[in-house]
């Protein structure tokens, strides 16, 4: 249960203690402890780092061998390598927090969650900087590393818009993960499915590797509904300014007014479905896992 219902069950002298200044530095503990694993997962198990970014590597390098038989303009090269970039920020969300609470329940530490004295978007928060550490990590160095070797050149006119919209969409997608996290949990065993699910046909319909104006209706659709799509547009047409192929979709000033929406949607979603939860895990029980 959260703070506010903590302090509700408490004797008089321990909800007099529970001010807002506790109970918010209460929450920041939590967020901490649940991020710390995460960070500090990059440093105990250094295979994971090399395999997180030996794979989606190869991966972005195969586009782009593709685009460069077919001899297609040099910024299909950049669309790709800013694509393979990105996708580690959506696998993190759909692994790392989407079915995150569902692992947690079948690890028996999601009673830990509802019982311990803190609002369980603490803990979402604390997974989302966590995750956020590790995907930037790998984002950055296959980045670095694919712009170095095939040589992609970035034209980028407005670097503070650029930055707002990179942020933006970061919010977005982790936004959307928690909302994801406590559908998950909700479906049980279907998550499994959904995880794969929302992973490779999310590719395509993202233009993760080409500019997703090339979908026509199903394109709008993308950047209607999915920050990925709307972010990875905004930023390619903001890091190849002028190019002609990124033609066909919204200007970046008006992805930008939509990320902005999805994140409040989202989170405001996020919220009402984690106190769904918490009331149901108090007066059903469903959550939890029974054992026979």
């Amino acid at each position: 249960m959260n703070a506010l219902v903590h302090r509700q069950t408490a004797g008089p002298r321990e909800a007099a203690r529970w001010n807002r200044g506790r109970i918010l530095a209460n929450n920041l503990r939590s967020v901490a402890g649940r991020a710390y694993p995460r960070i500090a997962g990059l440093a105990r198990e250094p295979s994971w780092v090399f395999f997180e970014i030996l794979l989606p590597f190869l991966t972005t390098s195969s586009f782009v061998f593709v685009y460069r038989a077919l001899a297609a303009p040099p910024e299909y090269v950049g669309f790709v390598v800013l694509g393979g970039a990105m996708s580690a920020f959506w696998i993190n969300v759909i692994w790392m927090m989407a079915a995150q609470l569902y692992w947690e329940r079948d690890q028996g530490n999601l009673e830990l969650y509802f019982a311990a004295p803190m609002d369980l978007m603490s803990v979402l928060f604390g997974m989302a900087i966590g995750g956020l550490v590790m995907s930037s990590t790998r984002g950055a160095v296959v980045l670095v590393i694919a712009t170095l070797l095939y040589g992609v050149t970035f034209s980028v006119a407005q670097w503070a818009l650029l930055l707002a919209v990179f942020v933006l969409t970061l919010a977005a997608l982790y936004g959307l993960g928690m909302v994801l996290a406590s559908l998950f949990l909700m479906w049980g065993r279907e998550a499994w499915h959904l995880t794969q699910l929302l992973q490779e046909p999310v590719y395509f319909v993202s233009g993760l590797n080409f500019p997703v104006g090339r979908l026509g209706f199903l394109g709008a659709m993308a950047i209607a509904t999915l920050p990925l799509a709307v972010g990875l547009d905004a930023m390619r047409q903001l890091a190849f300014a002028g190019s002609a192929v990124t033609l066909g979709t919204p200007t970046p000033e008006v992805e930008a007014l939509i990320l902005v929406a999805m994140t409040i949607v989202f989170l405001v979603a996020a919220r009402f479905a984690l106190r769904t939860l918490e009331r149901l895990a108090r007066r059903e029980g469903r959550l939890v896992t029974r054992w026979r």
